[in-house]
């Protein structure tokens, strides 16, 4: 048998007394791969949080249990001796890059710094090794991103590093804690393959927390499935997808967003249009000014009744793009919506036009305030906007939304920290849609949900547009997620679109190498992992 290099036996946690993980045994070989799965809030970050001792003691505690690294017990070990375990034996790559990474060092600093603390390089050595661990996991530019800040980089990118920093060090345990979920499809595979490459040289084993299943497949040696704090199932991957025992099991295999009705071609009238925009910021100030073109030359149509997806790499423009279609992000060229165009447009005569374009954000936790409850949240449109309603009137048309999302009305009181990820982003929706408009811009609204979730909040989206003729300018690096929600799609690179047609055309017969490669990857994994 192999020699473990972690080994939890009958782990319990508990957070103020109350049990979230019960009775969870589980083992990892050295240079093997073993995936966690399970739906938000069935224990699978607690549990491997706990191999590293980070949970919130005494806030935490386990009632019972072991973990043995390397044969070393750590539930209550010193910080001293967990410090020698942390960053050089076990590292781990957080789920939430951009509040993992420090917002006041450079990514520069923040490598070396581990570095500096692991294995003693410093100066010249500590900048090369930094430089090189960039360019393993192909971040563009690296020799210009050593001085950026975390702020400065994409969701990706801003990933990309935190896998730089988790890998420095050469582990002998890598723990991933959904470490591609900010990733587009064909860098989700490089950094995938990367890490295969890297687990094979390095000898190095790898927990894999994930919700996507289509990745457990092809990295995973055995895999435990996780719900509501207990492991239902666990085997080798193959037996288990392919002879899954429990009914829970059975279902996250199930979930996969389903297509929505076709709409026809030209059916209904264009309502938001941009011709030749384009977004240019300015990297460099004087006297040797530099640009860099976010958006370049960009025409598209959204009908009305249609979902247009928008795919691309990170850094592609995707985002920009829906924020200068929304007047937030400084542009040049037309945008026109419901035939006006609203490009010269003042912020005061904007605000009207609001009430009929919102925005869902990619990451409901940031973008939701922690310091207001959930109804303050979705009534403040109607409060800015100075609406007729009073605030029982306010109160009663939240309640009306929050059952159109699938929630309860009583948790209008209640924080969003209170919720699950999938939960928050039904409340994100339903602050979008108080206003009741015609065009919603949802930037990765699923991207960051388990499986069984974002096909929930995929069939909510559809429910919502057919019931409310809702327009969509959907941006995604899911290929699966798109195809099930638009019928029309815009393929972006480096700025510019350059493929756009129907949704089966493009899926069917991609004209262009750079869409070939999308497909390939996001529905042909293992051929990219080979």
């Amino acid at each position: 048998m192999a020699s473990k290099i972690v080994r939890i036996d009958d782990l319990s946690v508990a957070f103020s007394g109350k049990s979230v993980v019960h009775g969870v045994s589980l083992h990892i070989d050295k240079g093997e791969t073993v995936a966690l799965v399970g739906e938000s809030g069935s224990g699978k970050s607690v549990t491997a949080l706990s191999i590293l001792q980070l949970l919130s003691y005494p806030l935490a505690s386990h009632p019972t249990g072991s973990i043995l690294v390397d044969g070393q017990e750590v539930v209550g070990e010193d910080e001293k001796e967990l410090r020698k375990i942390r960053g050089r034996k076990i590292s781990m790559v957080f789920q939430e890059p951009m509040t993992s990474l420090n917002p006041l060092h450079t990514i520069k600093k923040q490598i070396a710094e581990i570095l500096a603390v692991h294995s003693g390089m410093v100066g010249k050595e500590a900048r090369a090794r930094t430089l090189e661990l960039l360019k393993l996991v192909g971040l563009r530019d690296a020799e210009r991103r050593l001085k950026a800040y975390p702020h400065q980089l994409s969701g990706g990118q801003r990933q990309r590093v935190m896998i730089a920093m988790a890998l420095a060090n050469e582990p002998d345990l890598l723990i991933a804690d959904e470490p591609t979920t900010a990733l587009d499809v064909t860098v989700q595979a490089r950094i995938l393959k990367l890490m295969k490459e890297l687990q094979e040289k390095l000898g190095m084993a790898m927990l894999l927390i994930t919700h996507d299943l289509s990745i457990v497949r092809y990295m995973a040696e055995r895999v435990y499935v996780m719900e509501q704090g207990h492991v239902v199932e666990e085997g080798k991957t193959i037996r288990v997808f392919g002879s899954p025992r429990h009914a829970y099991t059975k279902r996250l295999l199930d979930a996969e967003p389903k297509s929505k009705r076709l709409i026809e071609k030209d059916e209904s009238r264009v309502l938001v249009e941009t011709k030749q925009l384009s977004v240019r910021y300015q990297t460099k100030g004087w006297p040797n000014r530099e640009y860099f073109d976010a958006v370049d030359d960009v025409s598209i149509q959204v009908r009305e009744g249609h979902s247009l997806g928008v795919v691309g790499e990170s850094g592609s423009g995707k985002t920009t793009l829906g924020m200068a279609i929304a007047r937030l992000a400084r542009s040049t060229g037309g945008i026109y919506f419901d035939g006006r165009d609203i490009q010269g447009l003042k912020s005061h005569e904007m605000k009207p036009l609001r009430k009929g374009m919102q925005l869902v954000f990619q990451d409901p936790h940031g973008s939701l305030s922690p310091r207001m409850t959930v109804g303050q949240i979705i009534e403040e449109g109607l409060v800015i906007n100075a609406s007729e309603l009073d605030e029982s009137a306010r109160r009663s048309r939240v309640a009306e939304l929050l059952a159109e999302v699938g929630l309860d009305a009583e948790i209008q009181d209640r924080y969003p920290h209170e919720f699950s990820g999938g939960q928050r982003q039904r409340i994100a929706i339903a602050r979008a849609l108080i206003m009741k408009p015609r065009f919603v811009i949802l930037d990765e609204p699923s991207s960051s949900l388990d499986m069984t979730v974002q096909a929930q909040i995929i069939q909510l989206l559809i429910e919502l547009q057919e019931r409310h003729n809702l327009t969509y300018l959907f941006i995604s690096h899911d290929l699966k997620v798109v195809r099930a929600l638009c019928d029309e799609i815009v393929v972006m690179k480096e700025g510019k679109v350059i493929e756009r047609g129907q949704i089966d055309e493009v899926y069917s017969s991609p004209k262009f190498e750079y869409t070939k490669e999308l497909m390939r990857s996001a529905f042909d994994l293992d051929a990219h992992l080979r």
